[in-house]
């Protein structure tokens, strides 16, 4: 696998990039495998908030949806409820 490495210029703040140096020597990892790293568990932890905030609700009833009733048009949604609470 080829992997394209790009290279950037980043402004971090003196006394982070100062720890991630540190953490870099006492780890015997470079400078930029360290960033590297973090930057991905960022990403990843990211992505699963991402992911865990995604909720499947219940539908009681038939089906779920009746026919016609589209869930993304609120003002359908709207009109169709008030005509339920009209007949009632």
């Amino acid at each position: 696998m080829l992997l394209l490495v790009m290279r950037t210029t980043v402004r971090l703040d003196e006394h982070l990039l100062s720890q991630a140096k540190q953490l870099a020597a006492k780890s015997g990892q470079t400078l930029t495998a360290v960033i590297e790293e973090a930057l991905r568990v960022k990403l990843a932890a990211s992505r699963k908030r991402a992911a865990a905030a995604k909720v499947t609700l219940p539908t009681y009833g038939a089906d779920g949806v009746l026919p016609g009733v589209d869930l993304d048009d609120s003002a359908l949604l709207s009109e169709l409820m008030d005509r339920r609470d009209d007949s009632a």
